[in-house]
């Protein structure tokens, strides 16, 4: 079984696990407008069962999500940006905060108002 996404105006608007066969059928309505994706596959990279990269072919970039962009030109799922500032990183499809998350000892959050981090206190 494979996992599919119904891309619908560039949105992934369902994820499915079917057969290609099935897909093809037209029993999910017109099959072009289902894109295969893997569940293994984040920032272009392609993980084993154990959490690991383990050099599997990875498939467009990231695992779709319901909101997510498909984008053609990239042959990449892109997940939503909700944060100011962020850029998307080609290579991964990722957003990434303008600054670097400042300590991986810490729990932060981003701020979108002022665009930096701010560490969560334990209250």
């Amino acid at each position: 079984m494979s996992h599919f996404a119904k891309v619908e105006d560039g949105i992934v608007t369902n994820v499915i696990v079917a057969e290609q066969d099935f897909i093809d059928s037209g029993a999910v309505g017109d099959p072009s407008l289902w894109v295969q994706t893997s569940r293994n596959t984040y920032g272009g990279i392609h993980y084993g069962p154990d959490g690991l990269p383990d050099g599997g072919i990875q498939l467009r970039k990231n695992y779709a999500g319901i909101g997510y962009t498909y984008d053609v030109n990239l042959d990449a799922f892109i997940p939503c940006n909700f944060h100011n500032g962020w850029t998307l990183n080609k290579e991964t499809c990722l957003w990434e905060p303008p600054i670097p998350y400042p300590d991986p000892e810490k729990l932060y959050i981003w701020d979108n108002e002022n665009l930096t981090w701010v560490e969560e206190v334990e209250g």
